[in-house]
């Protein structure tokens, strides 16, 4: 049995930004003990994948970033363009090879820190409080774990229980034209040029690299998502039609679905007070953008906090009851279709100051500044979506 003060489950960027925080030693100086568990190579690690966000100033993770930028650009259906200023904050890149390539450097040699592969089983509370956890190393032989704390960031096995729930789902191309097709300065966040489907909306989101080189995804929120073919078909009419890039090489492709679900989740694995999700699985994602990483820094930097001042390191909520309310209100009219998608959030970046929406988007805005920001939507369909919202039951929705 090998153990810890903490276990962390999960080398994703949840798993590894909490490590990459966790303080080297334990409070009244105690040799600190963590111990990160990675799955080992196969289908339970996963694929490689591209994660932005924005905040102002150097960030902790700069090292591993492929691009910055602080121009932000949405196009309407019509083609209509609205460029937004966004310094001092800017929108950043890391891919995830980068980023655990970092995050492995400044981990490597740091005393008490151990990392071993494993797959994870069973997590149980033992009557002494201390934690077991059951795991099994990539030849099948049992691997025992104990620890004061653990933090699990595999996804759950289903999805809480929720009001409306749709679906993330994007390809993307990593591309290189012959000609210069692309402005290296300016992110082309939403551009709502992309066919609608009947049933939620879609949009092109282009992070350019250079002038010859960009990722460029095809993006949709709705029920289900799309085979691979209908993916390239969306990315070969949007790059060609709508970007215009001519001849160009793909170089590589990520694909991935995100739940946007105004479900509440329990931080606390099974009501434990030992056992705590983190990441995805305990709530960072913000349901009404799909945005991650920067929630998922939040919560890494409280629990560090907390370990580091001896207090019980339960992750903070990733959002404030308010925005996620907000969010349960915007998905209803989404899904309902009582508002147009790709209207309502063109009218935002139109009409809202750049600032102000940031703040909004990462959940930090005022009341007031929230107030001002709900002017600028359909105000009686929201109104509306908002008054039956208490009365619609939680369910576990199937997987559509």
């Amino acid at each position: 049995m090998l153990d810890a003060e903490i276990v962390v489950v999960g080398a994703g960027a949840a798993g590894l930004s909490l490590a990459h925080r966790l303080p080297a030693a334990a409070p009244h100086g105690a040799a600190s003990s963590v111990v990160l568990v990675d799955p080992p190579p196969g289908p339970l690690r996963p694929p490689r994948r591209t994660w932005c966000f924005w905040e102002a100033g150097c960030g902790r993770f700069d090292r591993a970033a492929t691009a910055t930028w602080e121009w932000l650009r949405v196009h309407g259906r019509d083609g209509t363009a609205v460029r937004r200023h966004i310094a001092p904050a800017r929108y950043k890149m890391i891919r995830s090879d980068d980023f655990e390539a970092l995050v492995e450097r400044d981990l490597k040699d740091r005393p008490g820190l151990r990392r071993i592969e494993a797959t994870v089983g069973a997590v149980t509370v033992l009557p002494d409080a201390t934690v077991r956890v059951a795991a099994t190393d990539a030849s099948g032989a049992p691997v025992g774990l104990r620890a004061r704390w653990v933090f699990d960031s595999r996804p759950p096995d289903r999805l809480p229980a929720a009001r409306t729930r749709l679906l993330q789902h994007f390809r993307g191309w990593f591309v290189r034209t012959e000609r210069p097709a692309f402005d290296p300065g300016v992110v082309d966040l939403m551009d709502f040029r992309t066919a609608q489907p009947r049933r939620g909306l879609s949009f092109g989101y282009v992070l350019p690299t250079g002038r010859h080189t960009a990722l460029v995804e095809y993006t949709e929120f709705g029920p289900a998502p799309l085979t691979t073919e209908a993916y390239d078909g969306a990315l070969e009419d949007y790059t060609r039609r709508v970007l215009r890039t001519g001849a160009m090489e793909v170089l590589s492709t990520e694909q991935g679905v995100i739940p946007m679900t105004d479900a509440v989740f329990d931080r606390r694995a099974g009501g434990c007070d030992r056992v705590f999700r983190i990441g995805v699985a305990g709530g960072a994602t913000r349901a009404s953008t799909g945005y991650t990483f920067a929630a998922v820094q939040r919560q890494s930097e409280a629990v560090a906090r907390a370990v580091r001042a001896g207090r019980r390191p339960v992750p903070p909520p990733a959002h404030p009851a308010r925005a996620r309310w907000m969010d349960a209100v915007l998905l209803r009219a989404l899904d309902t279709g009582r508002v147009d998608g790709p209207d309502l959030f063109f009218r935002l970046f139109d009409r809202v100051p750049a600032a102000r929406l940031l703040r909004f988007l990462d959940g930090g805005s005022r009341l007031s500044e929230d107030l001002a920001v709900g002017v600028r939507v359909p105000v009686l369909p929201m109104l509306r979506t908002a008054a039956e919202l208490p009365w619609l039951p939680r369910r576990h929705l199937p997987v559509r």
